[in-house]
């Protein structure tokens, strides 16, 4: 079997460390010698971490590869740091089938550079009416289910979803928007919809379907996560939840984090996300919950879109930006660098829980595991480059933004699937 050493690595205590890898798992962590058959990666003082999962990516492909597709998106997590994404289900044709989960198994084999988790739509062609039979996923091997993109609007059919998405043992994945109170509005209500003279939706709009399906989980019982979580009232909703002992989790984006919709300059459409950039206030909250433990992990709904299709204008420009590329070092600069968190408690939001939580089989850096690691130079700062990026969607609030964390080799399950060429390994 390959062998591959990584020498003079750090932990993410700082300690001095060497890896050595054989085949796809770790087989020894520390001071190690005496390998002359491996193959020697010198880290040169880099930081290795486990391997980052993203449980929010949004693939495209098939009918949308001029979007992304599996292999450019896979290729972005890649140079991200992530060995596991999750896709969702509002792909062209819809991931609602066994025929077209068998497609996306078959794409995933040719071309992917991570590993690809697919998480399939609870209802047909993600369209609320009617629920899919959950016993094709179940004896497929998926482990949540969800509509992302558009959340569940009638209350009848989100009971029937709970019901059998208990009977089946999947977990529900809620995009909550109530659309009747966002319609569609592009931008947060306040001050900065005001001045741009658009339509904005309150947090409301998430909340009140964050509430609803509390109260099924309550009733009917299950497992219920909420997707970028953007409100203030949702988070107390959550929080209160979490202190009734009910299975409801939830994640946060770095964009819902670090910005609201005060920092949005103008009708710039690479601020436009769904849901919106919210109020100071929400940013607050969110923070709050990040380090408080409501907030179970971090997530980057990473959603490519055209320049052509970005350059629409506020109204008509699609939502979404992408993310995979700029998270960790995002995360890292603002909460770790900072003094906020700890490198430990931002491999356990972007790692250990969405193992904990959804199963996902990925290694946590311990001997014995799959040979999933990023290594991450903590010292040299880079801009945020989007004509530099692996995924074709360029679409980032973020652009030039100086970071420091940015993954410099990414391993998964013992193959080499990123490297960045200014390192000479």
């Amino acid at each position: 079997m390959d062998k591959v050493l990584l020498k003079n690595a750090k932990d993410i205590f700082d300690d001095a460390v060497d890896v050595l890898i054989v085949g796809n798992k770790i087989s020894a962590i520390g001071e190690i010698h005496g390998t002359s058959d491996a193959r020697v990666i010198d880290a040169k003082g880099a930081t290795v971490l486990p391997g980052l999962i993203d449980m929010q990516v949004h693939l495209r492909d098939f009918a949308q590869a001029y979007k992304e597709t599996v292999r450019t998106g896979t290729m972005a997590a890649s140079r991200g740091g992530f060995t596991s994404i999750a896709c969702m289900p509002n792909t062209t044709p819809c991931l609602d089938s066994l025929e077209v989960l068998e497609k996306l198994t078959e794409k995933v084999s040719e071309s992917a550079k991570c590993k690809v988790v697919p998480i399939p739509a609870m209802t047909k062609d993600i369209a609320g009416v009617e629920v899919v039979d959950y016993k094709i996923y179940e004896d497929y091997g998926v482990v949540a289910i969800t509509d992302d993109g558009r959340g569940v609007q009638d209350d009848k059919v989100m009971r029937e979803v709970f019901i059998h998405a208990k009977k089946h043992n999947l977990k529900l994945m809620q995009h909550c928007e109530v659309e009747q109170i966002s319609q569609g509005a592009p931008l947060h209500k306040g001050e900065k919809s005001d001045q741009l003279n658009v339509l904005g939706q309150t947090g409301l709009a998430e909340s009140e379907m964050v509430k609803r399906d509390i109260d099924l989980l309550r009733e009917i019982g299950g497992h219920y996560h909420v997707l970028h979580i953007s409100a203030k009232e949702s988070i107390e909703h959550v929080r209160a939840a979490k202190k009734e002992g009910l299975n409801v989790t939830c994640e946060v984006t770095p964009h819902h984090l670090l910005l609201c919709d005060e920092d949005i300059p103008g009708a710039n459409t690479h601020y436009k996300m769904n849901p919106p950039l919210r109020g100071r206030a929400d940013l607050v909250a969110l923070n709050e919950a990040l380090l408080d433990g409501t907030i179970d992990m971090i997530t980057t709904d990473h959603a490519p879109h055209t320049e052509e299709e970005k350059s629409k204008g506020l109204e008509q420009a699609p939502f979404g930006i992408v993310g995979l590329e700029t998270a960790l070092a995002l995360i890292y600069t603002n909460y770790v660098k900072s003094g906020k968190l700890s490198m430990e408690k931002l491999v356990d939001l972007m790692c250990i829980k969405p193992i904990e939580i959804f199963g996902i089989k990925n290694g946590t850096f311990k001997s014995g595991e799959l040979a999933d690691l990023c290594l991450v130079d903590l010292e040299k700062p880079k801009t945020v480059s989007p004509d530099e990026f692996t995924s074709k969607g360029k679409n980032t609030p973020f652009t030039d933004l100086e970071l420091f964390g940015w993954p410099i080799l990414t391993i998964c399950e013992g193959k080499i699937t990123y490297k960045d060429e200014n390192y000479d390994f």
